[in-house]
């Protein structure tokens, strides 16, 4: 489906362009639709960095790699070392001997998507060149600010099992990812078809192809923008914020950044089921990915079987959900 980037698009067109991109993507991801799912309202969301928390070897980088090329965007992959300076990801000024003068070099920050793998293998200086990016995505280089790629979209990966030669991400940097998911480990049939694909197709490598551009993608997210928030979900997103501020067991609260985050993916979640409004089961479907990292529990907890998820649970079923009256067009 082609668009002209000028003309607006409609709900149900940004529902039929992210089904089409899915699609793509799981030509090279198997049985993994609903966090496919989840990752493209992330991606549809203004801000929508992605930490994705889970075992090696279950497609994480695939992923990545594979929503940048169906969404027509550039991508480029970082390896985080414990060797890696924060110039190896922004990039600097080195001296050409040949125009006599400092040029500008750009790092691989300089692009649509980003993938950040293993990031808590660098060191928190290195971790720390991304939250400008994040945030106000810009980078300052020697007093001068660079804009960087419209759309641009971090998307880190970590491994929660290694702790070795490890630095846990700041709560400052991870309130900065909209979503924490998972991809978890496939079904016994769905690796099946895993291995059936890759000895038919005689290659690792999985071709791919655009789906849509850069510009179009823009469209789509000016198009969630318009999805209608009732104010009674709107203070339902705020009250779980609240509760989670004042639970007993719960350190630090969800910032305002966070029921930000909850808005902006219970939005894209609606477009993408096309509809053009927010119910209270769209704001529930994302109560974990987005409180998740965002809470620090009690220490004296740590030798307990409670959780994040388990205090979250606590937090959701504490607040009431709202009834809308009527069907909204």
């Amino acid at each position: 489906m082609t668009l002209n980037p000028q003309t607006t698009i409609t709900i149900e067109q940004v529902a039929a362009l992210s089904g089409q991109v899915i699609d793509e993507v799981e030509k090279a991801v198997v049985g993994k639709r609903p966090a496919l799912s989840m990752l493209m309202a992330a991606f549809l969301s203004s801000g929508g960095h992605i930490l994705l928390e889970d075992f090696p070897g279950l497609a994480k980088t695939l992923i990545a790699n594979s929503f940048a090329t169906a969404l027509g965007m550039d991508f480029r992959r970082i390896q985080f070392t414990p060797d890696l300076l924060p110039g190896d990801i922004t990039g600097g000024y080195v001296f050409d001997s040949n125009q006599n003068r400092f040029v500008l070099r750009r790092g691989p920050i300089f692009t649509h998507v980003l993938l950040a793998d293993e990031i808590n293998r660098a060191s928190p200086k290195t971790q720390s060149a991304l939250l400008e990016a994040m945030q106000e995505y810009q980078v300052t280089l020697e007093g001068e600010s660079l804009p960087l790629a419209q759309p641009f979209v971090v998307i880190a990966t970590q491994n929660p099992i290694e702790y070795e030669g490890t630095f846990p991400l700041p709560e400052a940097q991870l309130d900065r990812f909209m979503v924490r998911l998972s991809i978890g480990y496939p079904k016994v049939e769905e690796e099946d078809e895993i291995l059936r694909r890759r000895a038919e197709r005689k290659q690792d490598v999985v071709q791919l192809q655009p789906v849509i551009s850069p510009e179009v993608f823009l469209a789509m997210r000016a198009a969630v923008e318009e999805v209608y928030v009732d104010p009674d979900v709107r203070r339902y997103i705020v009250q779980l914020a609240d509760e989670s501020r004042h639970h007993r067991q719960v350190v630090v609260g969800v910032s305002p950044r966070g029921s930000l985050a909850l808005l902006k993916m219970s939005r894209a979640w609606a477009a993408l089921q096309g509809r053009n409004f927010v119910m209270p089961d769209d704001v529930k479907q994302f109560i974990q990915p987005v409180f998740a990292h965002r809470i620090l529990i009690d220490p004296n907890l740590w030798g307990t079987k409670k959780s994040e998820v388990t205090l979250i649970d606590e937090i959701s079923r504490a607040v009431t959900v709202p009834v809308l009256n009527g069907d909204r067009e």
